[in-house]
Order: C-alpha cells, then sequence, then structure tokens
C-alpha cells in the first residue's frame, strides 16, 4: 500500500501528465468540488470557472502546456495535507509563436474526500520567466 505522501506525489504526476495530455476531465476529477485556485492579480478560481477555461483551449487549436514540478515540502496531517512545490509552466500557442514560460512556487491544499486525495486550495505564484 503507498502511504499518503506517495499518493499525493502521484496526484501532482497525474495533473501534470492530464495537463500536457489536454485531458481535462483527467484533471478536474483530482479536485475537489469546492477548490478554491489563487492567482496574483485574479479573482479567486472555482472548479466551474477552470472547467470551462480548459476545455476552450483543449480544441485543436489551443495552446499546448508543459512543465515541470519540484515538490519542496510535504506535510500530512490526518485528512488534510499541504505541499509547496517549484512549478514551472510552458504555453505554447498553436500558431507557432514563440512559447511563453511562467515559473514560482505553488502552496497546495489537498483532502482526503471519500477515502481519496483531491486538491482543495491552491496559491499560485507563477510570473514570466524573461526569454
Amino acid at each position: 500500500m503507498q502511504s499518503d505522501e506517495q499518493v499525493i506525489r502521484q496526484l501532482v504526476s497525474t495533473w501534470m501528465a492530464a495537463s500536457k495530455a489536454g485531458d481535462v476531465e483527467t484533471v478536474l476529477s483530482l479536485m475537489a468540488d469546492d477548490v478554491v485556485f489563487l492567482v496574483t492579480g485574479q479573482p479567486p478560481m472555482r472548479k466551474a470557472d477552470f472547467a470551462a477555461a480548459a476545455r476552450a483551449q483543449t480544441s485543436a487549436d489551443g495552446p499546448k502546456f508543459d512543465g515541470s514540478s519540484e515538490i519542496q515540502e510535504s506535510k500530512i496531517l490526518g485528512d488534510w495535507a499541504f505541499i509547496w512545490q517549484k512549478l514551472t509552466v510552458v504555453v505554447t500557442p498553436p500558431n507557432g509563436v514563440q512559447s511563453m514560460t511562467r515559473a514560482g512556487h505553488t502552496l497546495t491544499i489537498f483532502k482526503r474526500q471519500n477515502g481519496k486525495w483531491v486538491l482543495a486550495r491552491d496559491a499560485n505564484m507563477l510570473a514570466p520567466v524573461p526569454k
């Protein structure tokens, strides 16, 4: 049996792979219904907002996503857990225009819901990486 930390690390890996593949349904399955995303300069984003934005980007002429995650710390506290990670996201527009890279740290809170770990809150502090 995997430890809770291993399960959460796998959840992050699955999220990254599904994002790269444009698999919105898998990404949505990894988050709580009451998830909240905090992004600098933007209002809080809920699951429905995330789903709408993600689905709008999955067409054949949508952008492509890639990235990497380096978990710096993880802590399990009963049915709650958190990680902070160094995250890099590369977005390549469909028209071949130069890709955009954003990097920084995130603080992510997970909760155990119906026996399964899901993302509950995410504070994203990514900034553009100068070319």
